[in-house]
Parts: structure tokens; sequence; C-alpha cells
């Protein structure tokens, strides 16, 4: 018994009609919302209204929890677009008004010239300590900058390779030298606390504006003029926030939340910026700003005439004590 082409094609046609009516409830349910459409739809809405999406962990770290945190795209935006706006105006403004003070100003000169005799400013340890600080934000600075600004500037410049192993020597440097940066804070306040709080001779300082704006006057001032103080707390409350921020940064499951932490991201981040511009400030004056101020950081000795017309009442001082009868305990001249 022969079947015919077209009977057989007839016959697999019943068959498939009797296979799909014979099971209604699986064709229905294809047609149905699922419970993970429902859940589908609360993520989109929870996306719209900017919540966070979190979801079940078996690891102690609740900060992985997180899927989707809508705030880090707004953190991200401000890592890449604001913050270097703000580092470029702070810092290059800064540098600009310090060319500009130079052409119009010119070197604060020492106006009775070198007179050749010399007068201990900072011992050897209070120089050690400050150039411990000085190169560790050195190198801590241009590693942070790079962050920023080194794929807009170093990246095209010197390549991808030079890029990223000057970035991975640079994170290196910037996590472990926060180390003794920190401890060189702690050393300068502890030996220079004293000679930096704010007193009635500071005002009048302010009042002739330390006299850099006029020359052949300067306003009186003991160990640290009114400028000086400034720099000092500058640097105590920015170094404070700087290390604090950054310890959240070096060890990131101390806040245990990531909000917390890209808020640390961003006061680092900032305060560095602003950090930055008033070191460039206070290495302009303590080098090309004034003759005969770097010795004060170098030797440690400074020209005689040079602090009797920036310092002279620690001058005074300082030969009140050399004077002193020799029963007397003088203290020393650092």
């Amino acid at each position: 018994m022969s079947i015919s082409l077209s009977t057989l094609r007839a016959l697999c046609a019943a068959a498939a009609m009797l296979f799909v009516f014979a099971q209604p409830a699986a064709a229905q349910l294809s047609f149905k919302p699922t419970a993970e459409a429902v859940q589908e739809d609360k993520l989109l809405n929870a996306l719209k209204e900017g919540d966070k999406i979190t979801g079940r962990i078996s690891i102690p770290d609740t900060m992985a929890s997180s899927l989707i945190q809508p705030a880090g795209r707004d953190w991200r935006d401000f890592q890449r677009s604001k913050l270097p706006v703000i580092g470029a105006v702070t810092i290059l403004g800064m540098a600009a008004v310090l060319i500009l003070f130079l052409l119009i100003r010119g070197r604060i000169r020492i106006d009775n010239g070198f007179s050749g005799k010399k007068i201990l400013r900072f011992a050897s340890f209070e120089r050690f300590t400050h150039w411990l600080t000085a190169s560790c934000f050195i190198i801590l600075a241009l590693s942070g900058l790079n962050i920023s600004f080194g794929r807009a500037l170093i990246l095209p410049m010197f390549g991808a390779d030079t890029f990223s192993t000057l970035t991975a020597w640079g994170k290196i440097a910037h996590n472990y030298l926060a180390f003794p940066f920190m401890l060189g804070l702690v050393i300068m306040f502890l030996i220079w606390v004293k000679d930096n709080i704010p007193g009635r001779v500071d005002l009048e300082w302010i009042k002739e504006g330390g006299g850099l704006f006029s020359k052949g006057k300067h306003p009186p001032s003991r160990r640290f003029n009114a400028g000086q103080k400034g720099i000092f707390w500058i640097v105590i409350f920015g170094g404070l926030l700087m290390s604090v921020s950054g310890w959240f940064l070096l060890f990131p499951y101390i806040p245990a939340n990531v909000t917390a932490l890209q808020f640390w991201t961003v006061i680092h981040a900032v305060i560095a910026m602003l950090f930055i511009a008033a070191m460039l400030a206070h290495i302009y004056i303590g080098s090309v700003g004034m003759e005969g101020a770097f010795d004060a950081m170098g030797t440690g000795d400074v020209d005689l005439n040079w602090a009797k017309e920036h310092h002279p009442l620690w001058v005074q001082e300082e030969q009140s004590k050399r004077s002193a009868p020799s029963g007397a305990r003088a203290a020393p001249a650092e």
C-alpha cells in the first residue's frame, strides 16, 4: 500500500494541530505577564526615579550588594568634567597671578643689601621635617594630578605604554608616601605651633599688605609673619583633610558605604587642587619671589639684613637671648 506525498503532508499537518490544541494551558500561559516581568517593571521605575538598585549577597562586603547606583554617574561626571575645570582654574589661575605679580612688583630685594653676617633661622631637624613633608607633597601632587589630567595631557604626548607605566608607579608612590607626609605634618605642628599663634602684630602686617606692594616698607613681625602663619594653618588643616580623606581611599572598607566613599573622594580631590594652588604661592615667595628667603630652608642661616627687614621683632628676641648673662639659661636660636 503506497501513500502519496500530498497525503503524507496532510497527516503531518493534522498531527501538529492536534498537539497544539491538546495543550491549551501552555499556550495561554505564554501570553500572561510573569513574575519576572513585574520585577523588571519595578526595576525600570526605580531607575527612572534615581533609586539605588541592590540585590542579595552572601559575602561580608555589604557594598557588593549595590547593582546600580545612579549617584555613581553623578560622581563619575564630576571626576571627568567638573574636577578638571576646578583644578585648571585654581592652579593655572594661581600661576597666572604669580607671574603677573612678578612682572609688576618684581623680585622683593633686600633694601640694604647683604650684610655678610648670618643668623640661624631654622635648625637641621626643622629643615629635615620641612623637606620631608615638601618632597612627599610634590610627588603626591604630581601623581594625583596625573589621575585628573594625565589621560588628556600625558597619554597623547608620550603614548599608552609610558602613560600606563607612569600611572602604575605613581599609584604606588601616592599610596606609600602618604604615610611620611602625615608624619611630617604631625612633627611640623608640634615644633612650630607655638610660633604660629595669631597675634595683634599680625593685624598690622595684614593692614600694610605685608610690604609686598610697597618697596622699602616692611611691617614688623616675629619669627613668622601673618602670611607665613596663614600658610602654616593651610598646611595643617588642608593636610588633615587630605589625610583623613586619603585614609578612607586607602582603606575603602572603613566607611562601609559607597556614598560615603564617593564623598571623601570628592573632598580629597577638591582640597588637593586648592592645596596645590596655595603651595605654588609658598614656593614662589620662598624662591624667586624674595631675595634671601630660600637660605632659611636651604642652609638654615639667613642674612642679618634680611632678617631685620622681614622679622625685626624676632631678631631682637634672638639677640637679647644671646646677650643674656652667662648665669641665665638662654633658649636655643632655633
